[in-house]
């Protein structure tokens, strides 16, 4: 006779007592070569068969002052894999198709990133396609003009959307004219991007030198690095790629009201400086986040949404920037519990330096901080994913397989320490995007500019 899992879960007594959890460990001992080529670029290659296939992540520094660079990055990155001189779109999908085998690239304001995965048999071409694009992409007219065509409709619906609003104010708020804010192009850039001037940002900024290749998968590493080595022997250049200028620190201030008529939401986006993973002091701060607002039992979340009722999602988080890092607090709200919601947040931020994360608080963000780093790379790709992260700050698999015993070895005295340094509310600024004409009542609270 079988029993359900409510049966099972219980006794005459009562509830059955869950077992306690065991201890989480990383990955140790994993087969890797982390080494610079002759052209430059920085190879990690990692060894994990799990499955029969092989991961990658390219990641150019991408950065631009020009005003019309943000539209030129997008196009090239559109069209980088639409056709070379040896293979046009329908050969470079059919020859990835073949080894069961993608890519794809996204370029943001500081960094152009081509990812994908094949087959490990068909290791070789995957990199003889990735090579051919990096070395002779073509952007013949007729992709330059369909791929800016459907950019330009992509981002004329994205700028109606609250959340871009919310992240474009924020962004200018912050750091007001360096490079990094230009995270979408406008859309009469776009359209006056010619094949040219594409051709031409390839040839000056899709280079080695300053570069990272990351490789996961059922591969020899060395043998996996001298590949690279052969595959891509013809990308060179004595130039090095772009990287950003360094970000001005985020200057503590008022909360910026921006105008949106007519809207029935607001968009809170609170910033506020950090650190970054190679300061002694970020496994404590990550844990101070989370207890914060990093998921979902957090603070924040039981006092807006779960108590209050004043959202459906709430969330503070670390944003790595180039050469540096911040905390963001984000949260939509309803127009009339605006000021409500603000008033909470600033609570929740005071309280945190005030009543410091217990020695409970702190067990369950660590669990599930190592818990979420295991998880997210035991797979090729997020393993892979995060190792490119991490490569550009110029750390390696090292770092990555020991975090889980730094955050084991945080106590709650640094995690109080951290929420006192990091969470003051006089640290923070941002803005509140929603209807200006129904948020006067923010004025009572101080530190809140209306338009």
């Amino acid at each position: 006779m079988s029993r359900s899992a409510e049966e099972i879960g219980r006794t005459e007594r009562g509830p059955r007592p869950l077992p306690p959890l065991g201890d989480q460990r990383a990955a140790t001992g994993l087969s890797a070569v982390d080494k610079v080529i002759d052209n430059g670029l920085r190879v990690i290659a990692v060894a994990q068969p799990t499955v029969p296939m092989v991961e990658l992540r390219l990641r150019v520094p991408f950065a631009g002052d020009a005003a019309k660079h943000a539209a030129l990055a997008e196009v090239l990155a559109a069209t980088i894999l639409t056709g070379t001189e040896r293979r046009d779109r329908v050969a470079v999908d059919t020859d990835l198709a073949l080894v069961g085998g993608e890519l794809s690239a996204v370029v943001d304001p500081e960094m152009l990133s081509i990812g994908g995965n094949a087959l490990s048999s068909g290791f070789d071409t995957l990199l003889d396609v990735l090579g051919d694009a990096l070395t002779g992409a073509t952007y013949a007219d007729d992709e330059i003009e369909g791929e800016r065509d459907r950019l330009i409709e992509r981002i004329t619906v994205a700028r109606s959307q609250p959340s871009v609003i919310a992240r474009q104010a924020l962004q200018k708020h912050r750091y007001g004219d360096h490079p990094f804010t230009r995270e979408m192009p406008e859309a009469e850039d776009v359209a006056a991007v010619t094949a040219d001037e594409v051709r031409a940002l390839h040839r000056d900024q899709v280079l080695p030198r300053g570069s990272v290749l990351v490789l996961v998968g059922d591969i020899d590493p060395a043998r996996a690095v001298a590949a690279v080595a052969e595959a891509f022997a013809g990308w060179r250049s004595d130039k090095s790629a772009s990287v950003l200028p360094p970000l001005p620190e985020i200057t503590p201030q008022d909360l910026l009201v921006v105008n949106r008529p007519g809207a029935v939401q607001s968009q809170f986006r609170l910033s506020a400086q950090a650190i970054t993973r190679t300061d002694e002091r970020y496994a404590a701060l990550q844990l101070a986040n989370l207890a914060f607002g990093g998921f979902f039992s957090s603070r924040l979340v039981e006092n807006i949404r779960e108590d209050k009722g004043y959202t459906y999602n709430a969330r503070s988080s670390l944003e790595f920037t180039p050469s540096g890092a911040t905390l963001l607090v984000e949260t939509d709200t309803a127009s009339a519990v605006t000021a409500g919601a603000l008033l909470e947040i600033r609570y929740e931020l005071g309280k945190l330096a005030a009543v410091p994360p217990t020695e409970s608080e702190v067990d369950t963000v660590r669990q599930y901080a190592i818990g979420s780093l295991l998880t997210s790379t035991s797979s090729q790709g997020g393993l892979a994913s995060q190792l490119a992260a991490l490569a550009i700050l110029g750390l390696g698999i090292d770092w990555l397989t020991g975090h889980p015993d730094r955050l084991k070895a945080v106590t709650v005295e640094q995690v109080a320490e951290a929420a006192v340094g990091f969470f003051a509310p006089t640290r923070f600024t941002g803005v509140i995007v929603g209807d200006a004409a129904t948020l006067s009542t923010l004025s009572a609270l101080g530190g809140v500019t209306l338009p």
